[in-house]
C-alpha cells in the first residue's frame, strides 16, 4: 500500500516555535505540526483547525514533530474536537511522541479524541 498523496499544501502559519502545514488527502485535512504548542503558538494551530465553512470536516493532526504541549494545546484540541463533531466530522491525532502523549493521557484527552500511532492509521477508515 503506497503512502497517501497529499495535495494543495497551505502554509497555515509559522508562529514562534510552531510550524503548521496543511494539506489534503482523500478529502481529509492533514495538519503537520513541528515545534511547541503553547499559549504563544496556539493561535496558528487554532486557525488551522478552523473548518467552519466545511461540511462534515475530517481532520488529522500529524504530531510526530511536536516536542512540547501545554494546557493551551489541550484546550485547542478539545474545542476543535467539539466543533468538528458538532459539524458531523471528526478529529484524529497521529504519531504523538512519548512526552506529549504522556500529557494527553494524564488529562484523559486520549479517551475523548481518537489518537492513532501512525499517520497512515489515522487516515484509514
Amino acid at each position: 500500500m503506497s503512502e497517501p498523496e497529499t495535495t494543495s499544501p497551505e502554509h497555515a502559519g509559522r508562529t514562534g516555535q510552531l510550524s503548521v502545514v496543511a494539506t489534503a488527502t482523500d478529502g481529509i485535512r492533514v495538519l503537520t505540526l513541528a515545534g511547541e504548542i503553547d499559549h504563544h503558538t496556539g493561535d496558528a494551530l487554532r486557525q488551522a483547525l478552523d473548518t467552519s465553512h466545511t461540511p462534515r470536516p475530517r481532520v488529522v493532526v500529524d504530531m510526530r514533530q511536536v516536542t512540547f504541549m501545554d494546557s493551551s494545546g489541550i484546550n485547542i484540541f478539545i474545542a476543535a474536537h467539539q466543533a468538528l463533531s458538532e459539524a458531523g466530522g471528526w478529529l484524529r491525532l497521529a504519531a504523538v511522541g512519548a512526552s506529549v502523549m504522556r500529557i494527553i493521557s494524564l488529562v484523559g484527552v486520549d479517551a475523548v479524541i481518537d489518537c492513532r500511532e501512525t499517520l497512515r492509521q489515522a487516515l484509514a477508515n
